[in-house]
């Protein structure tokens, strides 16, 4: 059977390999403990000598924890037959594998995309920055949305006093009186509320280029290759600035006050005496200027409301920009780096590959052993009673090949000689064997 030289030759190249097991190990080993050591050195403060030996410190504990662990599991889990100890082995290599992770997979992952993950939290902070600027500047301009309402009430007071002026198309006398007064005032109160508003807009566009001015240099930082520390802190100082400019804008808005104007319209509208010379135009002008009252109410009441639209919407709150170490950068957007996590973890658990294919190697060796011949497991004594019954079994088929022969020669010879007996012991047992009668000369027998 083949099964004892496999069963060999894999006991051959188990012992084989292990120099190379170890070896493996030992790189897998140090590969973490210097992705651990690259990726500890940006959480230590203090002096460069300090955090120098302190992550030196840290990586070697790694990577003599990390061999010794999986020496561990690649020397005990092979030999375990038992089905409860090997779940208990298994266990304990889970538990393992859970406290590697916690203290090198995420600075190794930290070492490989730190960097990357820095500068994807800039970026997404930016991103940010760029939405409250835009919304800033949008609530900025919902307040030029007025103007053109104002403008056109301004207008329309100032046709209306000229034509009374000119024509009396009012009162139905021409001439500058009351009516006129009343118009014109009305007309003088929304210019100033119109140029109130015209010139917010100047100040917006101006702090809205500002802002866009910041937001080119934060981009520019996020994808210039060098550094990451310096061009953090560069963009730190720029979102402090861009942040002001936000609040700046905001404070920009004109709306509140044009709810202020355009309430004072209607709540402090003071109408002239009518100046008439008779008292039907004295009538007149009354009636001209309760028209012009709730025309003034109607302007003041639409306003007021255009403008409780534009302050019922969200202002924009304070962004603030939180620097970040590689690693808390490497978790917050774990998800954009998976592959970097994957290799980090990799190198700290590929050894669960190898104690596994050892295991299977062993059983695999003790299978084949339990299947051998029970000739090559015998023992000696075993051996002396196999041949002494090989004897026994030799003998009886001599015997009984000879006895047709021993009667005819006695038929032949009626005074035959003194047969000879064979006598095969085994433990206390003889059992007589009868062999033919020789002549005299003769030889004996063979048996």
């Amino acid at each position: 059977m083949q099964l004892k030289p496999n069963a060999f030759r894999l006991h051959e190249t188990v012992r084989s390999v292990e120099t190379m097991s170890r070896f493996a190990l030992a790189v897998l080993a140090l590969a973490s403990g210097v992705y651990t050591y690259l990726g500890v050195r940006g959480l230590l403060d203090g002096s460069a000598s300090f955090v120098f030996f302190a992550a030196i410190i840290y990586s070697v504990a790694v990577s003599v924890a990390i061999y010794a662990f999986w020496i561990y599991m690649m020397r005990f889990i092979p030999l375990v037959v038992s089905g409860v100890q090997r779940i208990g082995l298994f266990i304990t290599m889970a538990v393992g594998c859970c406290m590697i992770i916690a203290m090198s997979s995420w600075l190794n992952a930290a070492a490989l995309a730190g960097s990357a993950a820095l500068e994807q939290h800039m970026a997404v902070t930016l991103q940010g920055y760029a939405e409250d600027l835009d919304n800033a500047h949008a609530k900025a301009l919902a307040t030029q949305s007025l103007l053109p309402d104002v403008e056109r009430a301004a207008a329309r007071f100032a046709a209306l006093a000229q034509d009374e002026r000119d024509s009396g198309a009012l009162t139905g006398t021409q001439g500058a009186g009351s009516v006129v007064q009343l118009l014109s005032q009305m007309s003088t109160q929304m210019n100033q509320l119109s140029a109130t508003i015209t010139g917010s807009r100047a100040e917006v566009a101006g702090l809205f280029e500002q802002g866009s001015a910041r937001l080119a240099t934060m981009r520019e930082l996020v994808s210039t290759p060098g550094a990451i520390e310096p061009r953090s802190d560069a963009f730190q100082a720029e979102a402090v600035q861009l942040s002001a400019i936000i609040a700046a804008l905001q404070q920009t808005d004109v709306a509140a006050s044009v709810k202020r104007a355009a309430t004072d319209l209607s709540a402090g509208f003071i109408a002239p005496v009518a100046d008439g010379r008779s008292a039907d135009l004295a009538n007149r002008q009354d009636a001209v200027m309760e028209t012009v009252r709730a025309s003034v109410a109607a302007q003041s009441a639409a306003l007021s409301d255009a403008a409780d639209e534009i302050l019922a919407q969200e202002s924009v709150e304070q962004r603030r920009f939180v620097p970040l170490s590689s690693a808390e950068a490497v978790i917050r957007y774990w998800g954009d780096f998976i592959p970097s996590w994957a290799g980090a973890i990799s190198i700290d658990l590929l050894p669960v590959v190898l104690v596994l294919t050892l295991m299977v190697v062993n059983d695999a060796m003790r299978r084949e052993a339990e299947t051998l011949q029970e000739a090559e497991t015998i023992t000696a004594a075993e051996m002396l009673r196999a041949m002494a019954l090989y004897k026994r079994m030799e003998a009886e088929g001599a015997a009984a090949a000879l006895t047709p022969a021993v009667e005819e020669w006695e038929r032949s010879d009626p005074a035959p000689g003194e047969a000879d007996r064979t006598i095969v012991a085994e433990d206390d047992t003889v059992t007589p064997i009868a062999s033919a009668p020789r002549k005299r000369g003769e030889g004996p027998r063979p048996a």
